[in-house]
């Protein structure tokens, strides 16, 4: 999201956890100073050291964590900074951005192992912490054909080949909720990402590719789940859930 947009709307809505991907910087090279209210949030980050200026995540978040950590104890998949890792009292928050496979012969294959590996890194995190897990991020895949405009145009491209889509289901097969359905069932023509080209944005012709799972032992925590299509200055938009405040000792 460009700077000015950005500033605007995190100064307003003030999130409890914020996650971002594709950062694309290291936190020296970023200046949160100028944030709004940033005086009440810890900020951690993941960065590429594959290739600078590339991929990245980041959390800001106004309860500290007990610990926090990046990767996934993968040297090779944890080198473009894609997953970072917070435990709270109640829960543990893991921010992904996961890897595009719009050049299929050569991402596709990177892809299908990084699926892999997180799968068994967050079902395996789950049993060590012995606490319910919130995956949130930019997972770069439509699931159904209702999230997306044009899922028959689509069919086996990158975001929406067969391969790309099991790897989320085996996530839901785990014990995850994607709480966008949870909640607003099948509502159609909700989407969190539209191309620059070709007034995508304008006609609403999107993808759904940015995700908040929530473990289903949460269920009755998760009081809501939205999309906010209106905040401009990207080609995404933020997704996000509003969960019982008793999970993170916030009050009224």
């Amino acid at each position: 999201m460009r700077q000015p947009h950005f500033e605007g709307w995190f100064g307003s809505y003030q999130p409890e956890i914020l996650c971002l991907q594709e950062t694309k910087a290291e936190s020296h090279q970023v200046n949160l100073d100028k944030l709004p209210h940033i005086q009440k949030y810890h900020a951690f980050w993941n960065s590429s050291s594959a290739k600078k200026g590339y991929s990245g995540v980041m959390v800001l978040t106004q309860t500290q964590p007990h610990a926090h950590w990046s990767g996934m104890n993968n040297a090779l998949l944890d080198s473009e900074g894609r997953v970072l890792t917070l435990e709270y009292d109640k829960f543990a928050l893991v921010n992904v951005y996961k890897p595009s496979s719009n050049n299929l012969e050569k991402r596709l294959p990177f892809r299908q192992e990084f699926d892999s590996v997180f799968l068994s890194y967050v079902t395996e995190l789950k049993q060590q912490l012995k606490k319910p897990v919130v995956l949130c991020g930019d997972f770069n895949v439509a699931h159904e054909e209702i999230d997306l405009a044009r899922p028959f145009e689509n069919h086996e491209l990158g975001g929406f080949t067969t391969v790309e889509r099991s790897g989320l289901t085996k996530l839901l097969e785990a014990g995850f909720v994607d709480s966008f359905r949870h909640v607003n069932g099948k509502q159609e023509k909700c989407y969190s990402y539209w191309n620059y080209r070709n007034q995508c944005r304008l006609n609403n012709k999107g993808w759904r590719i940015d995700y908040v799972l929530v473990d289903k032992e949460m269920e009755p925590q998760l009081k809501d789940a939205f999309i906010l299509v209106d905040v401009m200055g990207s080609d995404h938009c933020p997704v996000g859930v509003s969960l019982d405040q008793s999970l993170l000792n916030v009050k009224d």
